[in-house]
């Protein structure tokens, strides 16, 4: 008689099957076959793969809006091209951002960012945060500002190229929101706490004083919006002005 042997592996299992005629074993051994196969594939069905933790997404501004307003109660400037250079590099620039919950003071950096601080200062200077709200609020990433239409859609009518980022995202950093690259406008936000955002956001301030002040901010009740995220502020808070001083 005449002994057929077939192995099979499945996964890390060595199967060995003895068939006494070539006929037969043939037979059997495919049905051996297709049991094996069916075996493996429930095996590897019952695996979980892995899934990632959600992050935060960055900070985003979408186009400008048609009608700007601050809260429906005022029109607030717009301009068909960024600001003139007017600040002096070599000064020292600070920003008072007074807001509903208290103010907090912030150093700006015009090295770093000429572009960005020198829009900063015009806008400012212009009264465009002045009845701002922060419209996108999560605790301990960020707290988002500076779009007149309080939607996150709304700018100052124009955008504005990125600038070289040379420091980290840390608590109480200001930095540029935009939808992509090289359209930053009005919209900004600051840090809650240190986070590791890749270097697609211009830094151009960090908070000084009031942090407190920044944290009751980012701790205000939220719900979800229209894309899930929990991030809509249920508390008014607003920027009522922003009085920047030159050394």
């Amino acid at each position: 008689m005449v002994e057929i042997f077939f192995t099979y592996v499945v996964g890390a299992v060595r199967l060995r099957f003895r068939y006494p005629s070539p006929a037969v074993g043939a037979i059997l051994g495919l049905i051996a076959l297709v049991v094996t196969v069916a075996v493996a594939a429930c095996a590897s069905a019952a695996t979980p793969t892995p899934v990632a933790t959600a992050a935060p997404v960055p900070p985003a501004a979408a186009a400008p809006a048609a009608t700007v307003t601050t809260g429906g109660t005022a029109n607030v400037g717009q301009w068909n091209k960024p600001p003139a250079m007017t600040i002096d590099v070599n000064k020292q620039y600070s920003a008072v951002i007074k807001t509903t919950e208290g103010d907090m003071t912030a150093d700006l950096f015009p090295k770093d960012a000429p572009v960005t601080v020198n829009n900063f200062v015009f806008l400012a200077n212009q009264h465009f945060y002045e009845n701002i709200k922060f419209h996108r609020i999560i605790a301990g990433f960020m707290v988002q500002t500076g779009d007149p239409t309080g939607t996150g859609s709304g700018g100052p009518g124009y955008k504005f190229n990125d600038e070289p980022v040379k420091r980290k995202y840390l608590r109480g950093t200001l930095a540029m929101a935009n939808s992509g690259p090289n359209t930053n406008g009005s919209q900004f936000f600051i840090m809650h706490q240190d986070y590791g955002l890749p270097p697609n956001y211009t830094i151009f301030g960090q908070v000084t004083g009031g942090l407190d002040v920044l944290d009751k901010i980012a701790t205000v009740p939220v719900a979800a919006g229209a894309g899930g995220e929990a991030s809509v502020p249920q508390v008014d808070v607003r920027i009522q002005s922003v009085t920047i001083t030159e050394k």
